[in-house]
């Protein structure tokens, strides 16, 4: 399901990023390439969470919960740096809120699903 949500927000985040900058750049650049970098972060958690690439879906989510939290806040203490907003503005609100609660959730899934090291495996 996780990976589902993660696939979703991909393709939204893109889809609106792509269009954003192809037709109003000018209007709000880090926005728009927020939005991009959202959605190539999104993709990057999937596949990571598909192919039970760990690491990298640690990362991913990291890097997610990172951005949403940096970006959130500056959209709240400097407003005018966003004169449109990114998935990741005001903590996600646009989107209910779901892209601080996603790498919440994936960071706690990876933490259920992490490798074991060697020496505590039941043979």
């Amino acid at each position: 399901m996780i990976v589902a949500v993660y696939a979703v927000f991909a393709v939204s985040a893109g889809a609106r990023s792509g269009v954003q900058l192809a037709t109003r750049f000018a209007e709000a650049p880090l926005a728009y390439l927020l939005s991009a970098l959202a959605a190539v972060v999104y993709l990057v958690a999937a596949v990571a969470l598909a192919r039970n690439a760990w690491t990298l879906a640690l990362v991913a989510c990291g890097v997610e919960l990172i951005g949403v939290l940096s970006v959130g806040t500056a959209s709240l203490l400097v407003p005018g740096a966003f004169p449109d907003a990114t998935v990741w503005s005001s903590y996600g609100i646009g989107y209910g809120l779901l892209p601080l609660v996603l790498p919440v959730l994936g960071l706690a899934w990876l933490y259920r699903a992490r490798p074991q090291p060697a020496s505590s495996r039941v043979q």
